[in-house]
C-alpha cells in the first residue's frame, strides 16, 4: 500500500505544473480526436430508433424493450418477490453453506454505490426541464420494468461465477457470456463477447466511473470553496488518496465502506429534499397531477408524448444501469446458497435509486419551479443539471447548496470506489490476477488526472462505452433467460413448500 501512495505523491508533484499548462494547448486536440469516435461510435450502437421530432438511442431502446419483455417472462416477479428479497437483505436465510466474499446487503450497498450518483442530481433536473414533468412518470416506469433486468443478470452472475483458489470471486457479464455461450456451443462467440464487455468497461471504470465524478465534485466544491479553483490539483489528491484506502482493499473492504457511505449520503440527500417537498406541501397534488397528465398529455415538449416519454426512460436507463452488466461484478460476490436469492436482492437496486431517489430529485425540481423558470434557461441549454439542483435547494434555504455539495461529493466517491472494483475485474479477467494492482494504480492517477484536464468528449466517450456493454450484455440475458426460468420455478417450489422456513428453524434451534 505504501508504494501505491508513493505513486500518487509523485503524480500530484509532477503532473499540476505539467498539465495544467499544458492544458489550452493538448486538451483541444484530445478532445477533438474523441469528438470524431465518438461520432463513429454512436453511428453504430446509437442511431435514432424513433420517427418525428423526438430520439432514442437504439441502445437505449434495447435496455427498455429488453427489461419490458423480461418482466413479463417472469410473471412480474419485480412486484411478487420484494418482501421476500427484504427478508434475505436482513439476515433472515443466512446459512453455513453460503459462499461469497461479502454479505448479500454489503453487495447491494456496493452496488448501489454506483449508481447512486450525480446522474440522480444533474441527469434528472435537465430531463424534467427538457421532456417536462411528464418525464417524471416514464422514468418511475422505466425504473420499475429494469427491477427485472437486475434481478435477471444477477441470477446469471451468481450462477456462472468462479470461486478462485484464494477465495476471490471472478463473476459478472465476463463469466456468463463465457460460460453461457459454451454451454450452448459458442464458445468462440462467448469468449469474444466477454472480453469486448470487459474492455467497454474498464474504459467506462476510468471514464464515467472516475475523471466524470471527479470533475463534477470538483465543479460542485469549488463553488463552496474557492480555494480548489487555484489549486484543483489538491482536489484530485486529496480524492485519490481517500480512493486509495478503500481499494487497494479489494472488495471486502469497497463493501463495508459502501454499507457505511451508501445509507449516509442517501439520508443526507433524501433528508434534504422531503424539507424541500414538506415545505411545499400544498402544492404536491397539483405537482402530482401535472407529472401524470404532462406524460401523456405534454405541453411545449418537442415529439410530444414519445418525446417526453423518451426524456424519461433515457434518464432510467443511465441512473440505475439495468441491464448494463455492471453491477452483476457487485453482486457475484454476495455469498448466498442459491444464485436466484441475490437475483431477489439485487431487485432493490432500481427501485431506491430510480424509483425513489430520482423521483425526490425531481419533485424538488418541479415543486421549485426551477425547470421551467426564464432566468434558469441559460442553465438548462448548458446542461448544467447539478447547478440547476442547487438552484432549487438555495430557493428554500440559502445553506442548502453546501448540504448539495456535499452529497455531490459522497456521491462521487462511492461511486468512484465501486466503479474502481468493476474495473479492475474486467482487467484481472483480462490480462490476469496478478497484474489487478496495476489497473489500481492506473485508476489512481486518473483521478488526479481529472482534476486537471477537462475534455467534454473525453466524457461523453466514456459514457457511450458505458451504454455500449448492454449489447453483449443483453444478448446473454436472451440467450440463459430459460436457466433463471428453471432456477425461479425451483425455488419458488421450495419457498411454497416450506423447506426454507424450515431451514432457518433448524439453524435457529442449533
Amino acid at each position: 500500500m505504501k508504494s501505491i501512495f508513493n505513486i500518487i505523491a509523485l503524480v500530484s508533484f509532477l503532473l499540476p505544473a505539467q498539465l495544467a499548462h499544458a492544458q489550452p494547448e493538448g486538451a483541444p486536440g484530445i478532445d477533438a480526436f474523441f469528438g470524431t469516435v465518438n461520432g463513429y461510435m454512436a453511428s453504430v450502437l446509437f442511431f435514432d430508433v424513433m420517427p418525428g421530432d423526438a430520439s432514442m438511442p437504439f441502445i437505449v431502446a434495447w435496455l427498455v424493450v429488453g427489461a419490458v419483455y423480461l418482466t413479463c417472462r417472469f410473471g412480474f416477479i419485480n412486484v411478487r418477490m420484494m418482501g421476500h428479497a427484504l427478508q434475505v437483505i436482513r439476515g433472515k436465510y443466512q446459512s453455513p453453506e453460503d459462499k461469497g466474499e461479502v454479505s448479500p446487503f454489503q453487495a447491494l450497498t456496493t452496488a448501489l454505490s454506483a449508481t447512486v450518483g450525480l446522474g440522480n442530481i444533474a441527469g434528472v433536473a435537465i430531463a424534467v426541464s427538457i421532456g417536462g414533468p411528464g418525464a417524471t412518470f416514464w422514468m418511475i416506469i422505466a425504473g420499475f420494468f429494469g427491477m427485472t433486468a437486475k434481478f435477471t443478470e444477477v441470477t446469471l452472475a451468481q450462477t456462472y461465477r468462479e470461486i478462485r483458489p484464494d477465495g476471490r470471486i471472478m463473476g459478472g457479464a465476463m463469466e456468463y457470456l463465457s460460460r453461457g455461450f459454451a454451454e450452448k456451443g459458442m464458445a468462440g462467440t462467448g469468449k469474444a463477447l466477454a472480453v469486448l464487455f470487459a474492455v467497454l468497461c474498464i474504459g467506462a471504470s476510468l471514464g464515467g466511473g472516475n475523471a466524470f465524478q471527479v470533475s463534477q465534485a470538483l465543479g460542485a466544491v469549488q463553488g463552496e470553496l474557492p480555494f480548489f479553483q487555484q489549486y484543483p490539483w489538491v482536489f484530485g489528491v486529496f480524492m485519490a488518496g481517500a480512493v486509495g484506502l478503500v481499494i487497494i482493499g479489494g472488495i471486502r473492504r469497497i463493501a463495508h465502506a459502501a454499507e457505511t457511505i451508501v445509507p449516509a449520503m442517501v439520508f443526507i440527500y433524501l433528508s434534504a429534499c422531503l424539507w424541500i417537498i414538506l415545505s411545499h406541501a400544498s402544492a404536491i397534488p397539483a405537482a402530482l397531477s401535472l407529472i401524470v397528465s404532462e406524460a401523456f398529455a405534454p405541453t411545449a415538449v418537442a415529439g410530444g408524448m414519445i418525446g417526453v416519454l423518451v426524456q424519461g426512460f433515457k434518464r432510467a436507463a443511465f441512473s440505475s444501469e439495468a441491464g448494463i452488466g455492471s453491477a452483476a461484478i457487485a453482486h457475484s460476490a454476495a455469498s448466498v446458497k442459491y444464485p436466484i436469492r441475490q437475483g431477489f436482492v439485487a431487485l432493490y437496486e432500481p427501485f431506491i435509486d430510480t424509483i425513489i431517489i430520482c423521483t425526490m430529485t425531481a419533485l424538488v425540481i418541479i415543486l421549485t419551479g426551477v425547470y421551467n423558470a426564464p432566468e434558469h434557461h441559460a442553465l438548462v441549454e448548458a446542461s448544467k443539471g447539478a447547478a440547476l439542483t442547487a438552484v432549487a435547494f438555495g430557493s428554500v434555504i440559502s445553506w442548502f447548496p453546501i448540504i448539495l455539495a456535499i452529497s455531490v461529493v459522497l456521491f462521487a466517491y462511492s461511486t468512484m470506489i465501486s466503479w474502481s472494483y468493476y474495473g479492475e475485474r474486467c482487467w484481472t479477467y483480462v490480462f490476469g490476477e496478478r497484474y489487478s494492482m496495476v489497473y489500481r494504480i492506473i485508476f489512481l492517477m486518473f483521478v488526479v488526472l481529472a482534476s486537471l484536464v477537462s475534455a467534454g468528449n473525453i466524457l461523453d466517450f466514456s459514457d457511450l462505452l458505458l451504454l455500449s456493454m448492454a449489447f453483449p450484455n443483453f444478448l446473454a440475458l436472451y440467450l440463459l433467460q430459460g436457466k433463471v426460468s428453471v432456477a425461479l420455478k425451483d425455488y419458488l417450489g421450495m419457498l411454497r413448500s416450506g423447506e426454507m422456513d424450515r431451514d432457518v428453524h433448524i439453524r435457529v434451534s442449533e
